[in-house]
This record gives C-alpha cells, structure tokens and sequence, in this order.
C-alpha cells in the first residue's frame, strides 16, 4: 500500500472525552432497552398495522447505536484528519454530523429508554427534575416550548448552516481547534433539534405534526442546503483560502477540491432530506391504505354524490 494512503488510514484520532460520552450514551441507552425488553416481552404481542412502534423494537437499538458510531468516524476517523487538508473530506464529516448521526439517534426515541438505563439511585432524581421542568403548569416549559418552536428552529437550522460557510468563519474554524470544535457541537446540536421536530421523538412539549406537516417540515431544509452547495460548487474562484496553503494530495487541487464539496453538499446532502420525505410519504400512504372503506350506502346515493352548495 502506498505510505500516504496508510498513514491516512491509520491516522485516527482518539480523543478521550468524546469515547467517554459515546460509550457512556450507548452503555445507558443499550441498558435501558434491555430492562424494558424484559419487562415488556415484545415478542408475545405482534403489532398491527397503525400503531407505534414499541420503543424496544431491534431497530431502535440498531439506529441509536449506528448513530454513535456514525459520530466517532466523523470526529476521530481519518475523516477528521483529512478534513483539514481537503475541502470535500470535510464536508462529507459535517454532513455525517447534520444529516445522518441526528436522525439515526432520534428515530430511537432514546429519551425514556436511556432514564431507564440509568442506576435507579440516578434515575429517580433525573426523572423528578425532567417532570418539575417539562410539567404542563411549568413556566420552563412555555420557556422551552418557546424557544424550540419549529419556526424558530428552522431559522436558527438556517443561520447557523450557512454562517460556518462564511469564508471568514470557515477558516477561523479550520485555524483554531476551539472554533473547530464549537462549529462541530453547533451543527450537531440545532440539527438534534431539527431532526426531534421530525421524527416526533420525546420529549413531546410541542403539538405533534400530523404527517404532512413533519413532511413539509423536512422539505423545507433542502432550500437553503442546496443553494449554498450550489454557490460552492459553482464559485469560478477559490472561497475558502486556508486549503491554498493547506499541503494538496491525491493530485486534488484547491479549485476541484471546492468544487467536488459543494456537489456532496447540494446533491447527497439534500437527497438526506428528501429520502426522509419520502419515508414518511410511505408512512402516510400507509395510514391511508388502513383506513377503513366506507360502505356504499355512504357514498353511493345521488345526496351523498352531490356536493350540497350544488343541491337546487
């Protein structure tokens, strides 16, 4: 193997803060799904059609724990390493942390299934302090419900998404590990965000969307991600200055590199959302395919066919 190409590979970097945070998510999380499997016994009642998935179904498990590994690479793989060297290669990292880790984490609905994963001693203060706050009389609850109203998520999904992308910003972030690190926990915070209103996962503080509504919700990140991929990809000039002096390999120069970048941003960054779209479009069809048939006494006399501003 080429020595670049190894040295790539092998050039993971282990930080210990983000493995503790990781691994203890997954021991809570792994933990409470099991107590509740035992408790539950899904496997004697089959579920039927319209109702929800329990919370210790396999997959949730399978989503939340790829969702933590999907956030290791992003951050400690050679991913992280590269991305200071190649524009593309950091793209492909942020869209790890804003369109996949998010949705694979809140689709597990991990909120009650990691209080249960808790040492009961944990478990009952943390649970008690939860209610005080999310308690329908609670002020902090309006304070919360105000302050993550979709809205206003939406607009704060927007500026920050496209304020890192500021020239000025992207290169302090590329200079400055603090800075590198904050545009990291930005991204993946207000995409948590985004992404609960999505899936409906707990805590429930807002009206939950009907369906159209999450799928309109959803296709409304695509505007503002494809533009500013498009603008990147098309720019006829180097955007970001920090890679011109960043050293160059795979024989990418800066230009190709920027180009390539904003292509993954527009094209598979907002094919994130519209596969999203389209699952929760499936899920809609779904319902309506189990709605019951009207029996043709509802609907097959000439009253019931003719609207009644139309009756003479």
């Amino acid at each position: 193997m080429d020595p670049v190409n190894k040295a790539i590979l092998l050039s993971w970097s282990w930080r210990a803060e983000i493995i503790i945070v990781l691994v203890l998510a997954g021991a809570l999380y792994t933990r409470g799904w099991v107590l509740l499997r035992r408790r539950t016994k899904p496997h004697k009642h089959k579920r039927r059609g319209g109702q929800p998935y329990p919370l210790t179904a396999v997959w949730r498990l399978i989503f939340y724990v790829a969702g933590l590994v999907v956030i290791g690479i992003a951050l400690m793989s050679p991913i992280d390493v590269l991305g200071g060297q190649l524009f593309f290669m950091h793209m492909i990292q942020h869209l790890l942390l804003i369109m996949i880790a998010p949705a694979l984490l809140l689709s597990a609905n991990p909120m009650a299934v990691t209080l249960w994963g808790m040492p009961h001693k944990v478990r009952k203060p943390v649970g008690k302090g939860l209610s005080f706050v999310l308690n329908s009389d609670s002020k902090y609850r309006g304070w919360i419900r105000t302050a993550t109203a979709p809205g206003l998520v939406w607009l704060a999904w927007v500026i920050i998404i496209i304020g890192w992308h500021d020239p000025d910003m992207y290169n302090w972030a590329l200079t400055n590990e603090a800075a590198h690190d904050l545009e990291h926990i930005t991204f993946f915070a207000v995409s948590m965000l985004y992404w609960w209103h999505v899936t409906g996962a707990g805590p429930r503080i807002h009206k939950q969307f009907n369906l159209i509504g999450r799928i309109a919700f959803v296709i409304l990140a695509i505007p503002p991600n494809m533009l500013t991929g498009i603008i990147i990809a098309f720019s006829p000039t180097v955007i970001y200055t920090y890679y011109l002096t960043a050293p160059r390999i795979w024989n990418v120069d800066v230009l190709t590199d920027q180009i390539w970048s904003g292509v993954i941003m527009w094209v598979p960054g907002s094919m994130m959302f519209i596969i999203a779209a389209l699952v929760l479009i499936a899920q809609l069809l779904s319902e309506e395919e189990r709605k019951p048939i009207l029996p043709e006494k509802e609907w097959g006399s000439d009253e019931k066919v003719i609207a009644p501003g139309m009756k003479k």
